[in-house]
């Protein structure tokens, strides 16, 4: 089991939130000033979106280093569309730039491999049970 996060409100803000995560460097969260936050650091929903850019770009830079491919780095863009969010509909749309990979069958194959990490399977194959207590 993997050791918790913890999300503690900072002091002298509307919404900002510290997040520890065991052993590196905390993070913040906040809301825009639409919702009534600061805006001073990413959101829930842009983590949610980060997480699954960051693990595409991971899963295809180890696909390439195991094959020994040319890939100097990738560069992944995630655009939301969250318009229909309250009818359950959430939409990511993925553009990735494959940085030293001119060969167009390995540009489709890692397209193919990013499809697979493990964030995306989170997001569109698996139950997600929550159980919320107070003390």
């Amino acid at each position: 089991m993997h050791k918790p996060i913890t999300v503690i409100s900072e002091r002298n803000s509307v919404f900002r939130q510290r997040v520890e995560v065991d052993g590196l460097e905390d993070l913040a969260a906040d809301v825009p000033p639409v919702v009534g936050g600061d805006g001073s650091a990413p959101d829930p929903h842009d983590y949610f979106d980060i997480a699954l850019g960051t693990c595409k770009a991971i899963t295809v830079q180890m696909y390439a280093k195991r094959k020994q491919w040319p890939l100097e780095g990738i560069t992944v863009t995630v655009q939301r569309d969250d318009s229909q969010e309250t009818k359950g509909v959430y939409k990511l749309a993925v553009t990735m730039t494959f940085h030293g990979i001119d060969d167009a069958e390995q540009r489709a194959r890692l397209e193919d491999i990013s499809h697979r990490c493990p964030i995306q399977r989170l997001m569109t194959t698996s139950t997600v049970e929550i159980t919320t207590s107070a003390t």
